[in-house]
């Protein structure tokens, strides 16, 4: 089985288990398939991702699971509002920063739980409400950046600082 099989494999299983068992009808599920290729500039990264999102009944509370395969170096992961194909400000932090050159990574680097006090850059301030807004329409994307912790920076896979594999969240 390849790395992109089950990586969509893991996510499926991620948003079943972070899915309550009697799910109410205004909860919502997003996720973000994470390549090299959605990247602005694209790179030539084999490594691939899968982000998870569940919004809480009441809109406050959104739990996020961060899963890679095959990536060198990961230092940061974040959400970004910006259509697909255009680079954008960070409003969530979802991983890091951690010290460069950790090696190569898959499975789970992140969880967690973002409110509106995690909210930063031209969200600060807001409600949740206004990341989902921004989730609801397509407009933000997860990606994760990398560094080899050898200058300079951006030489290639594993040393992408700008940010190696991204995905617009859906």
């Amino acid at each position: 089985m390849n790395a992109t099989r089950i990586l969509a494999a893991a996510a499926l299983t991620v948003a079943a288990t972070m899915m309550p068992v009697a799910a109410q009808a205004d909860d919502s599920t997003y996720t973000a398939q994470l390549s090299a290729a959605q990247e602005v500039p694209t790179n030539a990264s084999l490594a691939r991702g899968a982000a998870v999102f569940k919004l809480s009944a009441d809109g406050t509370e959104l739990d996020y699971r961060l899963i890679v395969a095959n990536l060198d170096n990961p230092v940061a992961a974040h959400i970004h509002i910006a259509p697909a194909g255009t680079n954008g400000p960070v409003v969530a932090f979802l991983y890091g920063p951690v010290a460069a050159a950790g090696g190569q990574t898959s499975g789970v680097i992140a969880t967690g739980t973002i409110t509106a006090a995690n909210l930063t850059g031209p969200l600060t301030g807001q409600p949740l409400s206004a990341l989902v807004e921004l989730l609801d329409s397509g407009d933000a994307y997860v990606n994760v950046h990398t560094n080899d912790g050898v200058s300079p920076t951006g030489t290639g896979p594993g040393d992408l600082a700008g940010g190696e594999i991204r995905g617009q969240i859906h």
